[in-house]
């Protein structure tokens, strides 16, 4: 990753008050969450996400989408890579609706994690794209 969590805060251009909002609603949240800015960069994920994700936000920081590409590997219910583009979030962002998918995610720490994710974009009142969202958990385990 390039600098450190608080460089990458600092030269961060003005944030749209609906991230700032976004990411109020999810620190208090219990659901993993994560945000990004319109350009698909990381802009913040809470502390149940951290979980899944292998590391505390406060270490990693923003992070640009090509470095989470880098950093994270997804796999589909049957074992085969899942490009970055064919993400929930990804496609979230890129298609301006919301998207869902069951993976496994292999975090920043090397943990590999089934999950289930459900992305959509974060736009303003006149259409303007200005994040995503996405709430992303384990899967329950069957029922006996």
């Amino acid at each position: 990753m390039t600098g450190t969590a608080a460089e990458r805060r600092r030269t961060r251009p003005e944030t749209p008050i609906e991230l700032i909002l976004a990411r109020q609603v999810a620190s208090y949240l219990t659901l993993p969450i994560l945000l990004t800015d319109a350009a698909g960069d990381t802009f913040f994920y809470n502390e149940s996400a951290e979980q899944l994700l292998g590391l505390r936000f406060d270490e990693v920081g923003p992070m640009p989408l090509a470095e989470r590409a880098q950093a994270l590997a997804f796999r589909d219910e049957s074992g085969t890579p899942v490009a970055f583009d064919d993400l929930p979030l990804v496609r979230a962002l890129r298609l301006g609706r919301p998207d869902y998918r069951r993976l496994t995610m292999r975090g920043l720490d090397g943990v590999d994690r089934p999950i289930e994710a459900t992305a959509f974009p974060l736009t303003r009142n006149d259409g303007t794209l200005v994040g995503g969202v996405a709430i992303f958990w384990e899967p329950a385990s069957p029922s006996p």
